[in-house]
């Protein structure tokens, strides 16, 4: 059993005690907190397990993204992708996701399975590495549990 289908399990058995009202309120607040946690790790280029996401590759004859270590010359990836605009949220008192929509679903799915895509229009395809732009890492799970928890306590 992974990790995610345990959450599941656990947090499933706290909501069935709820009302309807309370749970749609509880899973709209963890969806929210959620996206906010997940936009503030992409923006800090991080995987879920904290490793850096692995680098642009350089195109030939084009310029160095990186001077010195650690300094970027351009903007991070994924600045439009984290906006709340395109990572969207669905909650109801039965369940809870934070996805992308539109056109930015197919850029995320690409980093986030290591896809084959064409770099650009009619261009050649690249393998991209994978980067998980969405999962949740130890700290998001103990703030589900904790919100869980503050909700069955009020």
């Amino acid at each position: 059993m992974d990790n995610l289908s345990a959450v599941e399990q656990w947090a499933g058995a706290l909501l069935a005690k709820l009302s309807p009202a309370g749970r749609r309120a509880a899973m709209r607040d963890i969806a929210r907190e959620l996206r906010r946690s997940q936009q503030t790790r992409i923006a800090a280029q991080k995987n879920t397990d904290g490793t850096a996401y692995e680098p642009r590759k350089i195109k030939s004859g084009g310029k160095k993204l990186r001077d010195k270590r650690g300094r970027v010359k351009r903007t991070a990836m994924f600045t439009k992708l984290r906006m709340a605009r395109w990572m969207t949220i669905e909650a109801d008192d039965r369940q809870l996701a934070v996805g992308f929509s539109g056109r930015v679903a197919r850029v995320a799915r690409v980093h986030q399975l290591g896809e084959k895509a064409p770099v650009a229009p009619g261009g050649p395809g690249y393998r991209y590495p994978v980067r998980l732009v969405l999962g949740l890492t130890d700290a998001e799970r103990e703030m589900v549990r904790d919100r869980l928890l503050k909700y069955m306590t009020d």
